[in-house]
Formats: C-alpha cells, sequence, structure tokens
C-alpha cells in the first residue's frame, strides 16, 4: 500500500470517529437528555399516582384513607353532642312521657283475667274449632277476653266473672260447639285477689331493686349517677306501660316479668356508659384538658356503638318473637311478653346514652369545683388561641425551598425599595442559605485547633513550615 492509500484510510477513520462540536450538536445532546428526564418523570408520576400518592408538584393530595367510625368515635374526632344539646333531649321526652302519662290516665289499660278476676275452660280442640267454641260461650251469656289454641291440641277460653249456673251454661256450649263431652272440659275460676297478689309483690321487688341500685350507684361512683339512673328507669318504666296503654294488649303475669326484667338490661347499659365517664373524668381537675360536660360526653360517644350493637342483638330475636310469633304465626300467648321486652329494650338503649349522662352533667355543673374548671380550660385554651394568632401574624420570612409551593416549581419574590421604605426592622428574621447551614464552633483566643487526619499536631506558638 502506498503512502498516499494510507492517509487517506486514516483520514476516513478520523471522519467516522470525529465528536460533532457546535450550536447544533449542543442542542441536539440537550434534547435528547431532556427526552431522556420527561420519559423518568412521566414513569415516576405513573407510579406514584399507582401507589395512590401525589404526583411532585400537585397542590392537593388524595383523601386519606378514613378510619372506621367506632374509631373516630372513640378517639372524639366523631360523635353526637349529647351532653351540649340537653335541652333539646329534655323536651322531646318529656313530651314523650306526657303523651304515655295520658294514654294509662284516660285511656287505662286492659286487664286480664289474672288481675281482673273471671273464669277460665280448657276444652280438647284446635284451630278448626277456636271460631265455634268462642261464639257458643258468647250465645251462653259469657263475656269472652280471649280464645286461643295452646300446646297445639287445647283451647284456652278466658271469660269474665260468672256464677256457678252462668259456669254450667258455658260449658255445656262449648262442648257442644267442639264435639266432646262436658266433662272433658276443665272450668276454672280466678279471684281478682290474685291478681292483687301479684301487683304487690311486683311492687315490692321494684322497691328493692330501686334501692340497690342507688345504694350501688352512690358507692361505686357517686350520688348524682344514681339520680341519674333512677330518672333513665322511670323513664322506661313510663314510656312501656304507655306504649302498652296505647296498644291495648291484655296485661298478664308475663308481662310485669318482662317489666322487671328491662330494668335490668337498662340498668346494666347505664352503668357501663357511667364507668366510662368516670374513667374520664378522672383526675380532670389537675390536667384542666376538657370540662367535666366535655369529658362525659366523650364517654357517650365512646360506649356509642358498643350500646347501638348491645341493643340491636337484643331487639333482633324480640322482633322475631313478636312480629313474627305473634302476627304471622298468631301465637297469641307471646304477644303480651315480646311487647314488654321489644319497648323496654328500645326505652332503655335510649335512656342509658341521650338521658342518663345528660341529668348528670347538668347537675355537676352546678359544684363550684366543676365551674372553676370549667372557667380554667375556657382561660387556657383562649391563652393558646391569642398566642397562636400573634405567632401566625409574626413578620418572619423563610428563604426555605418548598418543593410543592405552586405547580410548576414557580418561586415568587418580593423585592424590597431601600430608597423608598428603607432598611428592613430589625426585629423581621430573616433566614438566608449561611444561617440555615451549619454553625462551625468558634474557639476561644490562644486555642489550638484539632489537626487534621493524617496531620502532625502542632506545637502552640509554632508556625507551620512551608
Amino acid at each position: 500500500m502506498s503512502r498516499q492509500q494510507d492517509r487517506d484510510v486514516r483520514g476516513d477513520t478520523t471522519r467516522d470517529d470525529e465528536v460533532p462540536v457546535g450550536t447544533e450538536a449542543d442542542e441536539a445532546r440537550a434534547a435528547g437528555a431532556d427526552a431522556v428526564e420527561d420519559a423518568a418523570a412521566a414513569a415516576d408520576d405513573e407510579a406514584l399516582a399507582d401507589a395512590g400518592l401525589p404526583a411532585e408538584g400537585e397542590a392537593t393530595r388524595r383523601p386519606p384513607h378514613r378510619a372506621s367510625l367506632a374509631h373516630r368515635l372513640y378517639n372524639g374526632e366523631a360523635g353526637l353532642d349529647v351532653v351540649g344539646r340537653s335541652r333539646l333531649i329534655y323536651k322531646v321526652t318529656a313530651v314523650l312521657v306526657l303523651v304515655c302519662i295520658a294514654s294509662m290516665l284516660f285511656r287505662g289499660f286492659n286487664f286480664g283475667i289474672d288481675f281482673a278476676g273471671g273464669n277460665s275452660f280448657r276444652l280438647p280442640g284446635g284451630t278448626e274449632q277456636l271460631a265455634d267454641v268462642r261464639e257458643a260461650a258468647t250465645d251462653a251469656g259469657a263475656d269472652v277476653a280471649s280464645a286461643q289454641v295452646v300446646g297445639g291440641n287445647t283451647i284456652l277460653l278466658r271469660t269474665g266473672a260468672l256464677d256457678n249456673d252462668g259456669e254450667r251454661a258455658v260449658v255445656d256450649a262449648v262442648a257442644d260447639a267442639a264435639g266432646i263431652a262436658p266433662d272433658q272440659v276443665s272450668p276454672e275460676s280466678v279471684s281478682a285477689e290474685w291478681g292483687q297478689d301479684i301487683t304487690d309483690q311486683a311492687l315490692l321487688a321494684l322497691a328493692v331493686f330501686l334501692v340497690a341500685v342507688i345504694a350501688f350507684l352512690a358507692i361505686r361512683f357517686q350520688p348524682k349517677m344514681a339520680v341519674g339512673a333512677i330518672v333513665a328507669l322511670l323513664h322506661d318504666l313510663v314510656v312501656t306501660a304507655g306504649v302498652y296503654s296505647l296498644i291495648g294488649f291484655e296485661v298478664t303475669p308475663s308481662t310485669v316479668i318482662g317489666l322487671l326484667t328491662i330494668l335490668g338490661f337498662s340498668l346494666y347499659d347505664t352503668v357501663v356508659v357511667f364507668d366510662k365517664v368516670d374513667e374520664n373524668t378522672r383526675d380532670l381537675e389537675r390536667s384542666a384538658r376538657m370540662t367535666w360536660g366535655e369529658a362525659a360526653n366523650l364517654a357517650v360517644n365512646q360506649t356509642l356503638m358498643r350500646s347501638i350493637n348491645t341493643s340491636v342483638i337484643a331487639l333482633l330475636p324480640v322482633a322475631g318473637l313478636l312480629f313474627v310469633g305473634a302476627g304471622l304465626l298468631g301465637v297469641g300467648t307471646l304477644k303480651d311478653l315480646a311487647l314488654v321486652l321489644f319497648v323496654g329494650l328500645a326505652a332503655g338503649a335510649y335512656s342509658s346514652i341521650f338521658l342518663a349522662t345528660p341529668i348528670v352533667a347538668d347537675l355537676k355543673d352546678r359544684e363550684p369545683g366543676v365551674q372553676a374548671l370549667r372557667r380554667r380550660v375556657l382561660a387556657r385554651r383562649s391563652a393558646a388561641a391569642r398566642s397562636g394568632a400573634r405567632a401566625a401574624a409574626g413578620p418572619v420570612a423563610s428563604a426555605r425551598r418548598n418543593r410543592r409551593a405552586a405547580p410548576g416549581g414557580g418561586v415568587a419574590l418580593a423585592e424590597r425599595d431601600v430608597d423608598t421604605l428603607g432598611p428592613a426592622p430589625a426585629d423581621v428574621a430573616v433566614e438566608s442559605p449561611a444561617s440555615v447551614g451549619p454553625e462551625v464552633p468558634r474557639r476561644p483566643h490562644g486555642a489550638t485547633a484539632a489537626p487534621r487526619p493524617g496531620q502532625r499536631p502542632q506545637r502552640p506558638g509554632t508556625k507551620k513550615r512551608r
């Protein structure tokens, strides 16, 4: 190969390996870098969006996952202002109680044979003979109070009080209607004194129950909580009796048993709420973080879900007993017990949540210690609000960078006209990058600096050799 050919080959190789320079080459490289950065940013934004996080530079964020209602109620983040709206609760309760009292006074009760006295007749039969037996007893001159099938194969007929002749006439009439012999009918006479004995024993049991409740609550908690619990129990009794009077169901011994049962449920729910109130108000005067009424209202909301769940679980089987058993299936022996339990459980849940605690809170607000606590809490909050307002209004300018200040990443600067406004006042704290950086400690006069790694220590007063 000649020298000319060698030079041509070298020139071609140099031209192939030559790196382009100049304005056009710089713009091409910048465009390529911008494309790579845009692709990376787009990938990052997609990854953030898939994770549910806001992209960089966005001013708004996606709403965080909200906690459950029970969690927010327990922490005081949500709830009902039961104590604050006690006046409205008292008005609604007063209207309901007055309606129930008016029904008991003017409408009265439908007392059964056990309380009013009368006669009962038992005879073999089913639902096919029930209407004929009832009609035959009425034609014989009896005042039929109820006629129902019990046990699947026995008809129970209850009438008003009858003499001996009237009782024999009814026995013959119902036996002929059912197609059986008169000796298969079992008559029974019930005196009104037996019902009176049941009433007296029930009132005695109620009095002993209330005395025991007052003593327990006064010793375990405080007397004012005993007052609130007793008022709630009386409310449950009046409302249950009033609804029973309005509907007109027959009052039987089962009604009395159910009435005493609901008192225990209502008291149990009230004690649970009072226990939380006592826990929240313990050492409250020392911390002064909230007023007594606010602590009691927080306790009601903390136990609200538990009270609702307990009441619903208790009401479901009773509702099935009342609406399915007595309503659809026609089992009349269950309707008196089911009604008193259903109304009593609902009234007890209402009184334990909305009535007992507000009564206690209103009674406690009259105490001098609770009033002094309220003034301290309000004064502390007022002072905190004033200090927070002054801190927010203080003339502080910050030089720190905010990555999410505005969409697009722009930063707005305001320059001060020194000629017109003069220098900035001394009390304005202006942070610069130098002030934000780490401070370098100053060494006292005559002290030596710490040697750097790998440097020989110098004696004091000597200079480093050049």
